[in-house]
């Protein structure tokens, strides 16, 4: 990566985790153009396929306020039936900036389940330093997420 272009990405990265704390948390992260939840891919194939899956629209569930879609039907109901243990940690946004009480989205490719819940990050570099500690990342962005909710 040229200078220009690490630069851009750490000017992004400032603006995205640094304004972003400064607002309320949605309780689930959506685009600004729709409500989709995880951008439109289905949260049950991470746990079912091993990898993100784009969902349709005729498979649609409403959770939190944000629109969920699945590949399926049988998806569809898995979901409904237990939405909390198949919605990704801190509502789809970034789990390495909840852990340094930052707010910052959550990107569908980069995840990891642990500990059989969904994580989602912002790009492979920042999942990766997740993936170094995840287990304090986790107890981090755990006590963050919830002082954000209560503070809403």
């Amino acid at each position: 990566m040229n200078f220009f272009n690490r630069l851009i990405k750490v000017v992004l990265l400032l603006f995205v985790f640094g304004s972003a704390s400064a607002y309320a948390v949605e309780r689930v992260h959506t685009s600004y153009f729709n409500n989709k939840a995880v951008d439109g891919y289905d949260v049950v194939a991470y746990f079912t396929q091993g990898r993100p899956v784009e969902g349709l629209s005729k498979y649609r569930s409403k959770y939190h306020g944000a629109n969920w879609f699945f590949v399926s039907l049988s998806h569809l109901l898995k979901f409904e039936k237990n939405p909390s243990y198949y919605a990704p940690q801190y509502g789809g946004h970034c789990a390495y900036a909840m852990s340094l009480n930052e707010v910052a989205p959550g990107n569908p490719p980069y995840w990891t389940i642990y500990q059989n819940k969904l994580y989602l990050n912002f790009d492979q570099e920042v999942l990766n330093k997740w993936r170094d500690d995840k287990a304090g990342a986790v107890k981090k962005a755990n006590a963050y997420w919830d002082a954000k909710l209560r503070d809403d």
